[in-house]
């Protein structure tokens, strides 16, 4: 498990690896208290079988490898799994999938998640500018981040009052006070996160880049779905 020491990144970063594995950025997350929904890593069907049972249903099944960028074009995901015996097919489905669509790809096992109801998609994301150091963003996600560019920048270090500010200056801000039916999102708890994700960045030198993408927004609170982390070069 990565702890909050630099040293540990800067070990994985030494080794010639540019990014966490999906479990690693989860076990990083939570070491700042950053919420996700549940998880695990499961190495064979069996331990996906076992997994998913404990987490509770529904899961998503997610194929973890250093060598797959985009997991659903190598057939690497499986949404919407109900059941142990629908896991253990996932884990098979998704193992067959890779071998034969991304040969040759190292597969560190498939990620067990807790699959989550539907709310207000953001993005959270950061990265070390060669002048400011840590720069994090903040913006809606889906086609308003891809289409729209619906985004703002801080530099760090800020306060929380300052993060509530980026959410005010969206164009579509409105989204996260409710429009056409859909709740009013807990604003706060996502001012929340940009902070500690902020001192997450501050506190690991190592890492070049990092979003948070997913995170859902509902009107009790948020939960980061998928991380992603990049490394600094080795040296």
């Amino acid at each position: 498990m990565i702890k909050n020491n630099p040293s540990v990144l800067n070990e994985i970063s030494k080794s010639n690896r540019r990014k966490l594995l999906e479990h690693e950025a989860f076990e990083l997350l939570a070491k700042y208290n950053i919420p996700f929904p549940p998880y695990g890593l499961a190495k064979t069907p069996i331990e996906a079988g076992e997994l998913s049972k404990k987490i509770g249903f529904p899961v998503v099944l997610k194929v973890v490898s250093l060598d797959i960028s985009h997991k659903t074009d190598v057939g690497g995901v499986v949404l919407g799994v109900s059941s142990p015996e629908e896991a253990v097919k996932a884990f098979q489905e998704i193992s067959e999938n890779v071998q034969r669509k991304a040969p040759g790809a190292r597969i560190e096992g498939v990620l067990v998640q807790k699959m989550v109801p539907k709310g207000l998609e953001v993005i959270i994301g950061g990265l070390r500018d060669p002048t400011f150091d840590v720069v994090v963003m903040f913006g809606l996600g889906g086609v308003f981040t891809e289409v729209l560019r619906d985004v703002t920048f801080r530099v760090w270090p800020f306060t929380k009052h300052d993060a509530m500010e980026m959410l005010n200056e969206l164009k579509g801000s409105v989204l996260l006070r409710g429009f056409r039916g859909m709740p009013a999102v807990n604003e706060e708890s996502i001012a929340d996160i940009i902070v500690k994700f902020g001192k997450l960045l501050e506190d690991h030198p190592e890492i070049e880049s990092a979003d948070l993408n997913p995170v859902i927004a509902y009107p009790n609170g948020s939960l980061v779905v998928d991380a992603r982390f990049i490394l600094k070069p080795a040296i």
